[in-house]
């Protein structure tokens, strides 16, 4: 649904293709695109092709004439021309005019399949699509030459795909390499030079052009940390001191495999690839949400002590409780501003823990979440507390037999006037006694 819109049926389009395709490409889109992409993907690839010969230089094609072709409703074209555009198949250029918007749609020739395997991401990612034994197999089928070279591709990898694992939420962005020397993360190896020369490895023979490219890809794509690519790259040296391409990519996902606790990274649309508005907060209380997402709890604890510096054991205590319970940063930093308001602007160690084991449980994962659970408890509380107070006992439904009844009322009967009779003789005698005493005086 969030796609629909994006292009409207009447909107149109052209096609062009610049140079010519490689003589083996529905292979490679066969055997090697289409099981990263999918086939609507490959479809509308090779409609776009077709297109070439039929389209009217004038007039440009509908996009409700591609509906028509691939029997498919607008949005699963729009998704489809992303993931060619992310792949490197596609570009596309958008003129606007006062009649009509038209797209550009230059076609991109694919990876012959030798060259195709001759990128590291490429290949990496096929072989966690297909297996082991299918992965083989074509390899060995399109002889792959052990060249480093590659073909140039232009497209955004990483503002379309994302590898996920499957079974978990957890998600780790990756970027393909459109060359072998461009568009790669800009890394500074400065950290893995002095590392090499402290273990009195040559350096140039381990950081060559085509290492530094596979070393980005691999960081990227499993998004290992510095001190991970080091050990990756100790465990794949050679006696020659050279870096063997094999054993370092197992490496890494060997490390990857132990964080994550995964067999296997796939692609996946990520799950808006457009801009959005950011939306601005309108109540304090949204205000607060805001800030205590994008605050860090050591600086929300400087904010709340009125700009003063947080104490070195308060920091340890939080950073226990976020590690021990697994709590992000938005939900740890609403559990900080609640215990402090609920302790007199104190924190309680043993109280943050139990609070901090129950939000864990409840799988908090925003402020806005833990704001709203924290409220729903607190008033749960408050009800149990008032029920408590208005408790009474209920009253006895014990039978009492109707003999005891007119006992009971002739005894209180009988007592009743005794006690009048008494307190009259009584009164009687006080009068008695006073009189006597005036009638004297």
């Amino acid at each position: 649904m969030r796609d629909i819109g994006k292009i409207l049926p009447i909107e149109g389009y052209r096609v062009s293709l610049k140079g010519s395709l490689p003589s083996s490409y529905t292979n490679s889109l066969t055997h090697l695109y289409q099981p990263l992409i999918g086939i609507q993907a490959v479809s509308l690839y090779l409609t776009l092709i077709n297109e070439l010969d039929f389209q009217d230089e004038e007039t440009p094609q509908t996009h409700h004439t591609l509906m028509n072709y691939m029997n498919l409703p607008l949005d699963d074209i729009y998704r489809a021309r992303l993931k060619l555009e992310g792949i490197g198949l596609l570009k596309t250029y958008q003129l606007e005019s006062k009649e009509q918007t038209t797209y550009a749609y230059d076609i991109q020739r694919p990876f012959a399949p030798a060259e195709f395997f001759m990128d590291d991401m490429l290949t990496q990612l096929l072989y966690h699509h297909i297996g082991q034994v299918k992965f083989t197999m074509l390899q060995e089928h399109f002889c792959v030459q052990c060249d480093q070279k590659g073909t140039e591709i232009t497209a955004s990898f990483s503002d379309v795909f994302q590898t996920f694992q499957p079974g978990t939420s957890g998600v780790i962005n990756s970027e393909e390499n459109q060359t072998v020397e461009e568009n790669i993360p800009s890394i500074d190896f400065s950290w893995m030079e002095q590392m090499l020369r402290a273990r009195m490895i040559p350096v140039k023979r381990v950081l060559t052009a085509a290492n530094k490219t596979l070393m980005s890809q691999m960081m990227t794509l499993y998004d290992l940390a510095e001190f991970e690519v080091e050990k990756a790259v100790l465990w794949a040296l050679t006696d020659e001191n050279t870096l063997a391409p094999k054993e370092f990519k197992e490496a890494c996902h060997d490390l990857f495999q132990s964080k994550h606790q995964q067999t296997s990274i796939r692609l996946t649309n990520k799950p808006d690839s457009g801009t959005t508005m950011e939306y601005e907060p309108t109540t304090k209380e949204e205000q607060l949400i805001q800030k205590l997402e994008n605050i860090s709890p050591k600086n929300l604890l400087e904010d709340l002590s009125s700009g003063g510096q947080a104490s070195g054991q308060d920091l340890k205590m939080i950073r226990e409780v976020m590690t021990t319970q697994g709590l992000p940063s938005p939900v740890m930093n609403v559990l900080i501003h609640y215990v402090l308001l609920q302790t007199d602007m104190k924190l309680s160690k043993a109280y943050m823990e139990t609070i901090a084991s129950h939000w864990s449980r409840a799988n908090l994962k925003s402020a806005s979440e833990a704001m709203a659970f924290a409220k729903k408890q607190k008033a749960q509380y408050q009800q149990r507390k008032n029920k408590s107070k208005n408790y009474r006992k209920p009253a006895s439904k014990e039978i009492i037999p109707d003999w005891f009844k007119e006992r009971k009322q002739k005894q209180e009967t009988v007592g009743g006037v005794a006690h009048q009779h008494g307190n009259a003789d009584k009164e009687w005698e006080e009068t008695e006694a006073l009189l006597k005493k005036y009638s004297k005086k």
